[in-house]
This record gives structure tokens, C-alpha cells and sequence, in this order.
């Protein structure tokens, strides 16, 4: 059996405590207890539905493989499908909920789906998919502050839209806001939300498919804006290092509060052996910016 790492070695695959290739694309991840939890799509069959795969961790580096925590099932869920970017929410009264994004094959029903669960490993119970107040819905992110849940999501018709969930975190309650790539008609895909010392920072990336770009980040003082312009998080020109921004992970440490950016480095000819990119990002005074590691591990941010 291959040993799992006992480093983050970014830009490369890594196994989980079976020997196999963990399936963390599109990845959530929770911090629950002494443990990280993370969710990805299992990409055995390429780019349609599989699996979303639960791992949990405690150092981000080494993974145990918890099951699948969501599978194949009739309608949205069906072979076939498109099942993506698996991210979790817990709400109040502890129970776990599962957004995603929900589409066909040609990518034309853009919808977000929700599944609930006990456990954070599931099994989850899918409970239907929307159009969040009939707007298109294709990569999407998550955010909850003060027991609030929010929904992040690309709309190429009218921008990246924020919206408050209900309060049982299984539908779209209101739009909080929307925001636009500068001078352009669309907004980011594959949001990311996280709150520092006061600002909001909002991550995403350009719409050019499998292919990666420079990703961004804009700040704000509320999550209903004014949002400031958006700007560059890694060097101009290396397409954030190959990757896509999938979250954004705040990690507790004795110096302060401190995030890891993990993307993904899509190979659209083999997408189950997609490498995943983790990079400490410093994030502060308006400004995201990602460093460069060959590997690292938590006790060295």
C-alpha cells in the first residue's frame, strides 16, 4: 500500500489512507472537531457523476477515506449527470447540508441542489435542486457567519450573485448581492467567501472552461457592497499557479487566524487524476495573495 503524505506537496495528486487517489476535486472542507472534512467529486467516470467522496483529516496532508456521501441515484443524481463542487454547511441545530451544482450533460439546467445529512460523512438525502430565484447556477461556493447560511454562484447572464439561504439552509431565500468582472458583463466562477478582521474577501475565477487564469479576489465592508475593484491574489500571468480557486480554508493557529487556498489544476483528458493545488494565501488590509511552496505543512504557517 502507498504510504499517504505527510506534507502538502501542491500541484500533485496524493493518496488517502487505502493507497488510492483521493477524489477531492471541486473540494468543500469544514473544520468539525480535532478534524478537517472535506467532500470532492469522485471523477472515475470523467466529467459526469460518480460520487461526492468524504475524506477527513488532521493536518490537511494525511487523509482517511470516510465513504461516499453521496451516490448514484434516479433524476438529478442519475448516470450521466453533472454533479459538482460539493460544499457543506452545518447548521444550528447540527445538522449537515449539502449544496451543488446541478446541470445536465450540455451544461443547460444550471441549478444548485441541496442534500442533508446527520453525519457529515452521510449518507446525505437529496431533497431537489432550484434555480435560486430563477437565475442560472453553475459553480458555486459557500459562507456562513452568525448562523446564517449564503449561497455564492456564477451566473453568466447577470453576474456572481451572494444569496441568504433559508433558514433551514435547503433554498434560496434572497439575492444580498451581485458583482461583475471590472468593465466586463459577467461575474467569477468557483466563488470563494472568507471574513478578516472585518472585510469580506471574495475569491473567483475567470470563465475560460478546463483552461486556468489569473484568479481574483475583491474586499468589502459588507456583504451587501460596495465591492472594490478586483485584483490579482498570485503573479500576473501564471494563471494562479495553473489552478482554480475551488475555497478558501481559515486554519486557527498560535499566531492568529491564518487560510489555505486549495485549487484545482483541471486535466479535462483525465480529470480523475486532476492534481490539486494547496498554497498558504495571506490574506489582510484588502489584499489576498498566494506564495509559492514546494511543500509545507500547517506548523510552518
Amino acid at each position: 500500500m502507498t504510504e499517504p503524505t505527510t506534507r502538502i506537496e501542491p500541484g500533485t495528486t496524493f493518496t488517502d489512507d487505502r493507497g488510492r487517489l483521493a477524489q477531492l476535486h471541486g473540494i468543500g472542507v469544514l473544520r468539525i472537531g480535532d478534524r478537517y472534512v472535506a467532500w470532492g467529486e469522485d471523477k472515475a467516470a470523467g466529467g459526469t457523476f460518480t460520487a461526492v467522496a468524504c475524506y477527513s483529516s488532521p493536518d490537511l496532508a494525511t487523509w482517511r477515506y470516510e465513504g461516499d456521501a453521496l451516490g448514484l441515484a434516479d433524476g438529478d443524481l442519475a448516470p450521466g449527470r453533472v454533479v459538482e463542487r460539493p460544499k457543506v454547511l452545518r447548521r444550528p441545530d447540527g445538522a449537515f447540508v449539502m449544496l451543488l451544482h446541478i446541470d445536465s450533460a450540455d451544461y443547460a439546467d444550471a441549478r444548485v441542489g441541496f442534500a442533508i445529512a446527520d453525519d457529515p460523512a452521510g449518507p446525505y438525502r437529496y431533497v431537489g435542486g432550484e434555480r435560486p430565484l430563477g437565475n442560472l447556477s453553475r459553480d458555486i461556493g459557500v459562507y456562513q457567519e452568525d448562523g446564517v447560511g449564503y449561497l455564492l454562484s456564477e451566473d453568466r447572464d447577470r453576474g456572481l450573485h451572494i444569496y441568504r439561504l433559508a433558514d433551514d439552509y435547503l433554498s434560496v431565500a434572497e439575492l444580498v448581492a451581485t458583482t461583475l468582472k471590472d468593465h466586463g458583463s459577467h461575474g467569477y466562477e468557483s466563488p470563494a467567501l472568507v471574513r478578516h478582521d472585518g472585510l469580506y474577501y471574495l475569491f473567483g475565477s475567470d470563465l475560460t472552461g478546463w483552461s486556468t487564469n489569473d484568479n481574483k479576489v475583491a474586499t468589502a465592508e459588507s456583504l451587501n457592497g460596495p465591492w472594490s475593484p478586483w485584483s490579482d491574489i498570485a503573479p500576473p500571468g501564471s494563471a494562479t499557479f495553473d489552478s482554480q480557486v475551488s475555497t478558501i480554508v481559515p486554519v486557527s493557529t498560535v499566531a492568529g487566524e491564518r487560510h489555505v487556498y486549495v485549487g484545482d489544476r483541471w486535466n479535462r483528458h483525465d480529470l480523475e487524476r486532476s492534481a490539486a493545488v494547496w498554497l498558504p494565501v495571506r490574506i489582510g488590509g484588502g489584499e489576498a495573495t498566494l506564495e509559492w511552496r514546494e511543500s509545507w505543512t500547517l506548523a510552518e504557517l
